[in-house]
């Protein structure tokens, strides 16, 4: 796995696919900042070699060149962040970029119009890709978050560095940390599945089934599991026909000798509002009118259990409707849990867009070992699928 310790920048010109595609508000000011630093250390390294950098990055969903899209609102708040006046670019190809780039002196960095202003950069047009590669002499992807994609700049540009092409430490630390989990993980595992359907965990399930101890399941898909094993669950979310398959990963999980551990008790609301009423209630037991919200305190205390004794754990999803504050207590115990873990020495990965969410909101970022800062991407690669971004740079 090549990485930017592999080269020397110096008087090289590198251009780094970053994932800028940050919240703006009505005035295109960067509401969370947290993918800039994230690309902060690779800048860094490359600049600190005596090279230049060339950044390109998508921004939102356009349909073609829309001024609210445009990285140009991004400028200052790249400039503060990285510390180095940030230039700009106000196309990523064509003549406008060509000169951008041989204009770029040792130590300058410059940004790059949204990629995304193209068709053809989703479509991975090559000779797209091969404009952009035009630009530098060494190509670094940086950007977990669109990993997934085989897109211009984040996978067809690779075959145009054959040996000058690496990982950013953004993205080598988002593979490492996965194979931590996967493959090179220190035993007792546990995974923490939330969210509110089987039916978009059921690959990652049946993936790491073989690589886990133990399962905690939570969120909306534990009354699908109830469900499934005749327990009542009142107006509980539920997948009907996702039964069976609950059933079967039951099955699997106790033919491999992995412990799945269920809610045994919720916090209940009589409406899906954070002014409900609300009681404790056995899982298996929910009055009619009633639904489950968030975990029970029986359940955190199992859970919490299982959660110290682990060595390894993954977490994707809360445990219940955290954005409503009467049903964010079991989130946010778990959260506690888990950075009670990882201060004892357990490595902890947080990944998927509400978990993250989570440990933002509640201010555990710096408590677990390592938050991931792409959710699709983590997902596919916790599914076991090979990540084209991935594949490119290692072929």
């Amino acid at each position: 796995m090549k990485t930017l310790n592999d080269f020397n920048f110096a008087n090289k010109k590198a251009i780094i696919r970053v994932d800028f595609n940050v919240p703006l508000d009505e005035n295109f000011n960067v509401t969370d900042t947290t993918r800039i630093e994230a690309a902060k250390p690779t800048i860094d390294k490359i600049l600190a070699d005596g090279g230049s950098v060339i950044l390109m990055s998508h921004l939102g969903r356009p349909k073609g060149a829309e001024e609210k899209y445009s990285l140009k609102h991004i400028l200052k708040t790249a400039t503060d962040i990285l510390g180095v006046p940030v230039k700009f670019a106000s196309n990523c190809v064509g003549e406008v970029a060509k000169q951008a780039s041989n204009d770029l002196k040792a130590g300058e960095v410059l940004l790059l119009e949204n990629l995304r202003f193209h068709a053809e950069e989703e479509a991975g047009d090559v000779a797209f890709a091969k404009e952009l590669a035009s630009l530098g002499d060494i190509y670094v992807n940086d950007a977990f978050g669109t990993a997934h994609r085989a897109h211009a700049s984040t996978t067809i540009i690779a075959q145009f560095f054959p040996t000058a092409k690496c990982f950013g430490s953004l993205l080598a630390k988002e593979i490492e940390s996965i194979n931590k989990v996967l493959k090179d993980s220190e035993k007792p595992v546990t995974a923490i599945l939330g969210g509110s359907k089987v039916s978009s965990k059921i690959t990652v399930i049946e993936n790491i089934l073989d690589k886990v101890d133990h399962m905690i399941i939570g969120g909306g898909m534990t009354f699908t599991f109830v469900k499934a094993q005749g327990g009542k669950i009142g107006n509980s979310i539920c997948e009907d026909d996702k039964q069976e398959l609950a059933l079967e990963i039951l099955r699997l999980a106790k033919e491999k000798g992995v412990q799945i551990h269920i809610p045994v008790d919720v916090i209940a609301g009589d409406k899906f509002s954070n002014d409900a009423n609300t009681q404790v209630v056995d899982v298996t037991n929910i009055p009619d009118g009633w639904e489950g919200m968030d975990a029970g305190p029986q359940s955190l205390a199992n859970f919490e259990k299982v959660i110290m004794d682990s060595k390894t754990i993954l977490w994707n999803g809360p445990l219940g409707v955290f954005e409503m504050e009467t049903f964010a207590k079991g989130t946010i115990a778990l959260g506690n849990q888990i950075a009670a873990a990882t201060a004892n020495g357990t490595f902890s990965l947080v990944g998927g867009g509400d978990s993250v969410a989570a440990v933002k909101q509640f201010g555990f970022e710096d408590k677990m070992s390592y938050v991931s800062t792409g959710g699709g991407a983590m997902l596919e690669m916790l599914e076991g699928r090979t990540l084209p971004g991935i594949a490119a740079i290692l072929n």
